[in-house]
């Protein structure tokens, strides 16, 4: 928005020198950031089940993962199923 301002006084200049600049200033943009990593202090927290287990074979443990997608409109959410000893994606 500010470079556009910038061109329609008849300044030349581009996207990435006005974000350098900003930048330099220590301008940054407010706005709301995703709070997907706080943990609700009324949730119960597991152990961690695997800290002895050694794993020496395929299929002998699986893990999930949720990643949260931000979009244009609203969010995805990608969840993937992995088998921790071969990088491969089960699902």
């Amino acid at each position: 928005m500010l470079r556009d301002v910038l061109r329609r006084e008849g300044h030349g200049v581009r996207r990435r020198h006005v974000a350098t600049l900003l930048r330099r200033m220590g301008i940054t943009g407010v706005y709301r950031m995703p709070r997907t990593s706080q943990r609700h202090p009324a949730h119960w927290t597991y152990p961690y089940l695997l800290r002895q287990l050694t794993i020496t074979r395929t299929n002998h443990v699986w893990l999930a993962d949720i990643t949260y997608i931000p979009m244009r409109r609203g969010c995805v959410y990608l969840c993937a199923i992995l088998d921790l000893a071969s990088p491969r994606v089960l699902a």
